[in-house]
């Protein structure tokens, strides 16, 4: 008896690790019902000289409030993802109180380059409070990708807190309170719990957000209903008070996975290498913690209206939500750029800024400009880097946009990562820092730039990496490979010619948002989301994507 849908005579790469092999893939009812050859369906989709692949996974995603008004979440769904798991480092936007939606589109805002005016307008508000609630509100809607979400450490803090949370510790009742919200947001499908210690992580007025707020006794109470739960993930951003030897103890004490963000390479400084030694002997242990690495280099166009990459410095710090008219004061200021010019150079007690990995990207009165380095055009003019960077700004009411090399610039130390056991590929973030990068095409950017070009590890482990490892860490049981019975989530594409496709910027946000984005992936042909193409010969089928056919993954 013929298929609902069949995908013919490409490769299939099951997802398992398995050498691909010809074979047709059965679809009825959103399940995949065979695979082998010669089968036959009353629709037919051509695979021919292509890999049919589970649809991948992106585990770092900001989708929280994107979901409401883009349900494509584009670009994920450009390119061959088909489940994401948003409320990374502790940002969901629920459980949340009315009153408190102001403070936590200002967190956001700062925290993860998220537009205050496109929050305010493109979230509904008013149709949740609790997580539970979020998670509802999601499903009605519906979306085009299968969505899973964490419950987020600093919006607890805030919906039991109040603006205190961004001030001190909790009370021993905001404790109980704080571990009650946890525990009901996993009985309501929470996907685990998440939370961010990273220094780099300041929200509302320049402050450290409110999960940084917290100790680790905190943590650990949070953490306990995740683990009377008996299911869901842990995701951290260590520094400050949690470092990696801690993540291995929460981890003990949780019995969850733990995944934590990022490992990153920097070019000439091989700590990546040592922390990877200390995952493995833990791992020998029996510590189930996976750093998370990334494929593409850490780089963020950023403009000095919101300078997300100097934001974690004091100078820069006191300017958050000072408004535009105050930060081109301040800009102006001889006395407060030799504040800042000094504290960037060693003084703010750190290390000093690193302007060689910074270039002009768009300048709209000086478009000659664009991918010349900073401190070229300062040798240039005879002053600083930051003066540079400030009186183009200033030229551009603040409109300049500049390159950023912020990390994950070594490319032996990414080849040397990417195939690891007990790593994750992650930190996508898409849906966050929308325009000042997009990382959400990792997957074509992987299976092109890595695994075509450079050939750092077989197309079959990519796949596994991309699909059923990370759908293994975080209990997707039905999904994640090619086999009968488990969701047709189904990415078919063309190894000679996948790739990213290029950034554009575009303004398609509520409240005349801009971000960037990659709508024009090359070879990748057909997706499937629960045995609904949204994706038909490479290009996207508005009528698939329209009947909004992934689904909130609860717990």
């Amino acid at each position: 008896m013929d298929a609902a849908l069949v995908i013919r005579g490409g490769t299939v790469v099951d997802g398992t690790g398995s050498p691909g092999r010809r074979a047709d893939v059965a679809v009825e009812d959103g399940r995949i019902v065979a695979v082998g050859e010669g089968l036959r369906g009353r629709e037919e989709l051509d695979a021919g000289g292509q890999v049919v692949a589970p649809g991948f996974v992106d585990i770092h995603t900001h989708y929280d409030a994107q979901v409401f008004w883009d349900p494509d979440l584009t670009p994920s769904s450009h390119h061959g993802v088909t489940t994401v798991v948003a409320g990374n480092c502790g940002f969901s936007i629920a459980p949340v109180r009315r009153e408190l939606v102001p403070l936590m589109a200002r967190t956001l805002q700062h925290v993860e380059d998220m537009s205050f005016d496109t929050l305010s307008v493109g979230v509904p508000w008013d149709e949740f409070e609790t997580f539970p609630q979020y998670l509802d509100a999601v499903e009605r809607r519906g979306a085009a990708l299968n969505y899973a979400c964490y419950v987020g450490h600093t919006a607890v803090r805030l919906y039991v807190m109040g603006e205190d949370a961004y001030e001190r510790a909790a009370t021993d009742e905001e404790l109980r309170a704080m571990a009650a919200v946890v525990a009901d947001a996993m009985s309501g499908g929470a996907m685990g719990f998440a939370t961010s210690a990273s220094p780099t992580h300041n929200g509302d007025s320049g402050r450290p957000v409110p999960s940084r707020v917290a100790d680790l006794a905190e943590l650990r109470a949070l953490l306990e209903p995740v683990r009377q739960a008996g299911r869901g993930v842990v995701a951290l951003l260590p520094g400050g008070v949690l470092h990696n030897r801690d993540v291995f103890e929460l981890q003990r004490a949780v019995q969850r996975p733990v995944t934590w963000t990022a490992l990153l390479t920097v070019k000439g400084y091989p700590y990546h290498e040592k922390v990877i030694a200390d995952h493995e002997a833990a791992r020998a242990e029996g510590v189930d913690v996976w750093p998370q690495v990334s494929c593409r280099p850490l780089v963020f166009q950023m403009n000095m209206a919101e300078p997300f990459t100097l934001n974690s410095r004091p100078s820069f710090a006191a300017l958050m939500d000072t408004g535009h008219e105050r930060r081109l004061a301040a800009y102006r200021d001889p006395s407060w750029r030799a504040a800042a010019w000094e504290g960037l150079s060693g003084g703010d007690g750190v290390l000093p800024f690193n302007w060689e990995a910074v270039s002009v990207a768009e300048s709209p009165s000086h478009p000659e400009l664009a991918d010349r380095p900073v401190l070229a055009l300062a040798a240039e003019r005879g002053c600083t880097a930051l003066d540079v960077v400030l009186d183009l700004s200033i030229e551009d009411d603040l409109k300049t946009r500049f390159w950023s090399v912020v990390a994950n610039n070594d490319e032996e130390g990414i080849a040397w990562l990417l195939p690891r056991d007990g790593v994750l590929l992650g930190l996508a973030d898409s849906g966050a820092h929308v325009a000042q990068l997009c990382d959400a095409c990792f997957a074509t950017d992987l299976l092109g730039t890595w695994v075509r070009d450079r050939s750092v590890m077989s197309l079959e482990r990519a796949v596994h990496k991309l699909t059923a490892e990370p759908a293994a860490v975080y209990g997707l049981a039905d999904r994640g490979s090619l086999e009968v019975g488990k969701a047709a989530d189904v990415c078919v594409f063309d190894p000679e010619t996948v790739a990213p496709g290029p950034l554009r910027r575009v303004r398609d946000f509520p409240a005349d948002g801009e971000r960037l984005t990659a709508p024009e992936p090359e070879g990748v042909t057909h997706v499937l989301v629960n045995g609904v193409a949204i994706r038909r010969d490479g290009a996207p089928d508005r009528a698939g994507l329209d009947g909004r056919p992934g689904r909130v993954l609860r717990g």
